[in-house]
């Protein structure tokens, strides 16, 4: 496991906004117990090229450390929290990418 930061992507449909929202109100006191920071989201994204565009919403957000994202996702409350999201989206992809790390 790296120490070096890590970046989560998700991916997902929504397809009930008033179930999701109760997984957004929820979602940032968790994010932060770990550390995490939120970077954006984007409902309009554009790919350039590829043959599986991404549709719905990308959503990125950074940890410390892969530790951090791990212990983040498997928290207690952020998996009772998650089954709005469950409930209102369907996820597409939730990726783990790594920084590269430092060179010095």
């Amino acid at each position: 496991m790296s120490d070096t930061g890590v970046y989560l992507i998700a991916n997902l449909l929504i397809n009930d906004a008033d179930e999701y929202l109760k997984y957004e109100k929820g979602f940032f006191p968790i994010l932060k117990k770990y550390s995490g920071e939120f970077l954006t989201f984007d409902d309009n994204h554009e790919t350039f090229e590829g043959t599986d565009p991404l549709k719905g919403r990308v959503i990125i957000f950074k940890f410390p450390s892969e530790q951090n994202a791990r212990d983040w996702y498997n928290d207690e409350d952020y998996q009772a929290l998650s089954e709005f999201r469950r409930g209102g989206t369907t996820l597409k992809a939730l990726t783990l990418v790594h920084e590269i790390p430092s060179r010095n």
